[in-house]
């Protein structure tokens, strides 16, 4: 995993994001038991949420999930369908035209693999999603991906690495890479 962002947990910069996560967190709670023709209150809640008004021209079918949203960057004529998760700790940018799929997941935290360092600090790298991409179902991005235009990320794939312009990632395969 690429770490562009680190982290100690007990410090001043960790207390003041999971005060923003805990404050999000009842946002999101709000928008997703609210009616689904409740455009001004979905609206209101985005915009919380996010910092700034939701691009005029994109669609979020809750429910809908994230823990800054801050560092959630969503272009024109974004379409995310239900249930998706975008953890944007160390950023998110979707590109115009992106098609979100049910259950997909972008995650740029995690924490460091060394045992003696997992529980003290927190990871991070952005992902970036280029221009008319299609993110199928289930598919889970990590951190530090970026996604060229025009590919297309197969549903329940998990995406570790770049994905080429105009390609087709698949798969889920998880290897040992190191033993201690």
């Amino acid at each position: 995993m690429s770490s562009d962002r680190l982290m100690r947990i007990h410090s001043a910069e960790f207390q003041a994001m999971a005060e923003r996560v805990l404050r999000v967190t009842e946002l999101t709670s709000r928008l997703n038991v609210l009616p689904f023709e409740d455009e001004a209150g979905k609206a209101d809640l985005l915009e919380q949420i996010l910092g700034k008004p939701l691009p005029s021209r994109v669609t979020i079918y809750p429910p809908f999930y994230t823990d800054h949203g801050l560092n959630l960057d969503l272009a024109e004529r974004v379409f995310i369908n239900q249930n998706c998760t975008f953890l944007d700790y160390a950023g998110i940018r979707v590109g115009e035209r992106v098609m979100v799929g049910p259950k997909a997941t972008f995650i740029t935290v995690g924490h460091p693999v060394d045992p003696e360092e997992r529980r003290g600090w927190l990871t991070g790298a952005p992902i970036d999603v280029a221009e008319n991409v299609w993110i199928g179902a289930g598919a889970t991005i990590l951190p530090g991906v970026s996604i060229g235009r025009d590919a297309v990320v197969a549903a329940g794939a998990v995406v570790a690495d770049d994905v080429p312009p105009a390609s087709l990632v698949t798969g889920t395969k998880a290897t040992v890479h190191r033993r201690w």
